[in-house]
């Protein structure tokens, strides 16, 4: 934030507001949008008349936060504990929270070194399911720990499942992560992933819209997954039943224009069934990081060409394939046999046999000829079961 009064008291009237409105409040951000920041500021402290579109009783409950809030105390606590609060119009406010509009954070609690808006710019969601299967976990992990070495930035919410193993998997490789969280960031939530977020907050970023010592709850998990999309270029969901809270991430993603991805899992699995559900609309398939990159990146990014392995019959010409092709699998076949099978003269079949014959694929009984047993090993190998 730019120094000087005026923005000194908006950092201090954001820290207020962000004490008295819950995260995602679109009625307070019209408020903001249409009022101002210091005026709304006035209208909460003096509780007088309510602001346009709220109900006397729930301005009454938001005039008695205001009477409770002191953002000087917060921002006390929060300097203390290494965390500092990000506005609109900082120099490191991302940009893209702003898609948002009414619904935008009044600002950010930010734990760690790192600069928010510069990571946020090549950034991706790997979100997924708490009660996680091990391919889950498994695949979260590899696809966050491959984005990292590709040089993206991870960002999960920090939550047991997916979000864990999508932050361990980044961190495993040295690469960069953001825990956006539900609740107060010097007060890591679930309590079990303490140290975790903690080490987050030493490699990578810790962030939230509540004020410091403010704890989750449920409307408060669905509203923060509006964060975690609008922060990326897109969410990859890796696990979700057809209620999980991943798939509001998901679907705020494709409302706001991001890149929506699922992975597949087992068509038996009830935490795959959310996921593929997307698939059948706005999302894209995605299997590894080269897939996700080859969606979110820069021009020129692709994922390379999936294909089986090369064996060294692909590499003959296909008139000795043909020839190849036309011998029976267990017994020697004459020239003639050999010729009609490959709609070939019996000259050039004999000429391609011995070729074969050099390369080991065929052999000579008699007067006819033999697959040997390289080439029946390759055979195999071309045609094994699907």
């Amino acid at each position: 934030m730019t120094a000087g009064p005026d923005r000194d008291g908006e950092l201090l009237d954001r820290v207020f507001l962000a004490r008295v409105m819950e995260p995602g409040d679109e009625v307070g951000g019209r408020w903001l949008r249409e009022f101002g920041v210091r005026e709304v500021v006035r209208r909460l402290r003096d509780g007088g008349e309510p602001l346009p579109g709220v109900s006397r009783t729930r301005w009454g409950g938001l005039a008695g936060r205001a009477r409770r809030a002191e953002p000087e105390r917060d921002l006390q606590v929060a300097r203390a504990a290494g965390v500092r609060f990000v506005c609109p119009g900082d120099a490191e406010w991302p940009g893209q929270l702003d898609d948002l509009g009414d619904g935008r954070p009044t600002g950010l609690w930010v734990r760690g070194r790192a600069g928010l808006r510069m990571w946020a710019l090549r950034s991706v969601a790997v979100v997924g399911a708490r009660a996680c299967t091990e391919y889950g976990a498994h695949t979260a992990a590899t696809l966050a720990s491959g984005l990292a070495e590709r040089g993206w930035v991870v960002v999960s919410g920090g939550a047991y499942g997916i979000d864990g193993a999508a932050h361990r998997g980044t961190l495993a490789a040295g690469g960069a992560t953001v825990a956006v969280l539900a609740c107060g960031v010097d007060r890591p939530y679930p309590r079990g992933h303490a140290a975790l977020i903690n080490r987050i907050a030493e490699q990578g970023l810790v962030v939230g819209e509540l004020p410091p010592g403010d704890h989750p709850t449920p409307s408060r998990f669905i509203l923060r997954n509006r964060v975690i999309a609008a922060l990326t270029r897109g969410t990859v969901v890796v696990e979700a039943a057809c209620r999980s809270g991943s798939l509001v991430t998901a679907r705020a993603a494709a409302r706001l224009g991001r890149f929506t991805m699922g992975v597949p899992g087992p068509v038996t699995s009830g935490l795959s069934a959310g996921v593929h559900e997307l698939l059948r609309g706005e999302a894209v398939l995605v299997t590894d990081a080269a897939d996700v990159v080859e969606l979110v990146g820069d021009i020129g990014e692709l994922a390379p060409p999936r294909r089986g392995p090369v064996l060294p019959r692909d590499l003959l010409e296909p008139a000795a394939r043909a020839v190849l092709a036309a011998l029976p699998g267990s017994r020697a076949a004459a020239v003639g046999e050999i010729a009609c099978g490959a709609r070939t003269t019996p000259d050039d079949a004999i000429a391609r046999l011995y070729e074969l014959r050099a390369l080991g694929y065929v052999e000579r009984h008699g007067d006819g000829w033999k697959l040997t047993r390289q080439a029946m090993i390759s055979a195999r190998s071309c045609h094994g079961p699907c």
